[in-house]
């Protein structure tokens, strides 16, 4: 028997350019749904290099959060380095940060990174359960948001903030600036929660130009996830070189996809679906113009 030919190597190829990176400083989700693995699952659909930050860990399904325990700050602080000081980033989005330590901490990490900072003030988790110590709060305000490239709140975490309810559009404007005035350089007011109509409005301003985002308001119950993405979305959109503008609109249209394929998980609220642009064959990969 003749003896076989010798199995050549694989031909060497060059190696390929990084996408744009993105790091999230966020709480993990057990379920999936939200939370870093939300963050980290938009990254991707939207064409960049997720990288993540684990400031808590919570027991967490379809029902609601069983349990919530936070990092220590100098393991919040060391993920940070290990990650910035070696690999780099092209933008950072915040979520749970849970305490005024935390919440100090990572505005200091915020502070000397040249890179834009979506920051999601997260206050309480879809089902309600409180992801913010109420101490936290004047931290946020004084500390968080003044180094925030943009600022993403929903209307309950504005209440929160700044005491502003807000009913209708005009008072979205109003709810605007009382978060401006605590410094960060732009704002999205999401108005998801605003009662009727067929539209979810969202609000974008820096005080002086305004844009008002808007989509159909989907029959689906299964929206969980919906502020991380957001705000990951967002984060993507400027680490691949878009205005706040551009990368605004590109996450609420990303967004509203998402909330329209969202699913049924478990036995209460399922998540978005980060994954639709895939099965539409419409996946945003390309590099920003």
């Amino acid at each position: 028997m003749a003896p076989s030919a010798p199995t050549r190597p694989p031909a060497r190829t060059a190696a390929r350019t990084a996408p744009p990176r993105v790091l999230t400083v966020a709480g993990s989700d057990s379920g999936g749904g939200a939370g870093i693995q939300a963050d980290l699952k938009t990254m991707l659909a939207l064409g960049t290099h997720g990288m993540s930050v684990l400031t808590a860990v919570t027991a967490q399904n379809s029902l609601g959060v069983q349990g919530a325990w936070e990092l220590p700050v100098a393991a919040v602080r060391a993920q940070y380095r290990s990650v910035v000081d070696d690999i780099g980033v092209q933008a950072v989005k915040t979520g749970m940060l849970a305490s005024a330590e935390l919440v100090e901490a990572v505005a200091e990490l915020l502070a000397g990174t040249d890179a834009p900072a979506v920051v999601d003030p997260v206050g309480v988790s879809k089902h309600g359960d409180a992801l913010l110590a109420a101490s936290a709060l004047d931290s946020v305000r004084t500390k968080l948001l003044p180094v925030a490239t943009v600022a993403t709140p929903n209307l309950d975490e504005v209440a929160q903030l700044t005491g502003v309810r807000v009913r209708s559009e005009d008072d979205m404007r109003r709810a605007a600036g009382a978060v401006l005035a605590y410094g960060p350089a732009w704002v999205v007011i999401k108005g998801g929660h605003l009662p009727g109509g067929h539209e979810a409005v969202d609000l974008l301003t820096d005080g002086s130009e305004e844009h008002w985002l808007r989509s159909p308001r989907h029959d689906n119950r299964h929206t969980h996830g919906t502020g991380c993405t957001l705000a990951s979305a967002l984060a993507a959109g400027l680490a691949r070189g878009r205005s706040v503008p551009e990368a605004a609109r590109a996450a609420k249209e990303y967004v509203t996809g998402a909330i329209a394929a969202g699913f049924a998980l478990g036995g209460g609220i399922g998540p978005v679906d980060h994954a639709w642009r895939f099965r539409d064959g419409t996946a945003d990969t390309a590099p920003a113009p």
